[in-house]
């Protein structure tokens, strides 16, 4: 490691820690969740938080975008909600001495931090809108292709797939989320703090802790992070022992599994765990970052096959197994 990434991880490790603890004065003691947020944001990718109505996800959202200084937009997913509404669109008008021309209105997905709120509630259709925007940062729209800002982050909110009116996200708009984030009911200390806090006269509101343009410095700084080589063959390792057809995965991924994790989940690892040493105030990945972040990454990227799912078995469960043995180095080519 050259010797100046030292003194700018720590300080950055600081500028993290204070603006944590502004999100935490709205989205109350679920840390975890906090964290694979900024995990997220650190590694320039999109996020995915799965969770019961009235948990807080929008709160969180909203919240994230007041501290880190980006420009925020929503669209709250419906089942008539059409792909012009999140990208825009092109109007004919006519000025004043009658001659006629297309202006561009641009939609909300232009801004740097795109709340999709109950993103499974929408068509295929008008999901798949998103797929562009997520990969390239840019859309195209009438034969045009138009940038987006930058940074450009997509935290979409989603209700459990069992829940009526919803639609399962395509695999192609699943994998272009960096994480997914779980976010489970608060115990009942949290909830507690919670009642205390958002019932009275007043709540307590975010402060801008960070801008833009510290975000995207940031973002440089992390991929300039070392990674050793055990960590590095920790995660290769791991990626490639969840996939159903590679000849080195166990037999209960070949007979479990029915796809699995592609390169750009190794490619997630390899960001997701530098962005969880930095936040707990190391300069490198260790071996237990890759085990705590293998489900964030892991569990909407492979699913389970039918046969698998008639035993009872459970992907979570599996992923656990996996990581544990790619620590131990029992999945090593």
């Amino acid at each position: 490691m050259t010797e100046d990434l030292i003194p700018a991880i720590e300080a950055l490790g600081a500028r993290l820690t204070e603006a944590r603890a502004s999100v935490a004065r709205r989205f109350i003691g679920q840390d975890a969740v906090v964290d694979l947020a900024f995990t997220a944001l650190l590694c320039g990718g999109h996020a995915l938080f799965i969770g019961l109505p009235g948990l807080g996800k929008t709160r969180l959202v909203e919240a994230l975008s007041t501290v880190m200084g980006l420009h925020g937009g929503r669209v709250q997913f419906t089942p008539d909600l059409m792909p012009a509404d999140i990208l825009g669109s092109e109007v004919l008008e006519t000025d004043a001495e009658g001659r006629r021309s297309f202006r561009f209105i641009e939609g909300p997905v232009f801004c740097q931090l795109l709340l999709a709120d109950e993103i499974n509630r929408a068509s295929p259709r008008t999901q798949s809108a998103l797929l562009e925007a997520m990969q390239e940062r840019a859309v195209t729209v009438a034969g045009m292709r138009r940038p987006l800002a930058a940074p450009f982050h997509v935290f979409a909110t989603q209700n459990p797939i069992e829940q009526e009116g919803t639609y399962p996200l395509p695999e192609a708009q699943l994998d272009r989320f960096l994480l997914q984030v779980d976010v489970p009911y608060p115990d009942r200390d949290t909830e507690r703090d919670i009642l205390l806090a958002t019932t009275g006269a007043q709540e307590a509101e975010a402060l801008a802790v960070m801008t833009a343009p510290e975000l995207l410095a940031a973002q440089d700084l992390l991929r300039r992070m070392p990674v050793g080589e055990a960590v590095l063959g920790q995660i290769l390792d791991l990626v490639r022992g969840c996939r159903p057809g590679d000849a080195t995965a166990p037999a209960e991924v070949r007979d479990g599994v029915a796809w699995g994790p592609g390169p750009r989940a190794a490619q997630a690892l390899m960001l997701a765990v530098r962005a969880r040493a930095l936040m707990d105030g190391r300069l490198a990945p260790s071996p237990e970052d890759v085990s705590a972040l293998a489900w964030p990454v892991l569990g909407h990227r492979m699913a389970l096959s039918f046969a698998a799912r008639a035993r009872g078995e459970s992907l979570p469960a599996l992923i656990a197994r996996m990581a544990a043995r790619a620590e131990a180095g029992e999945l090593a080519a």
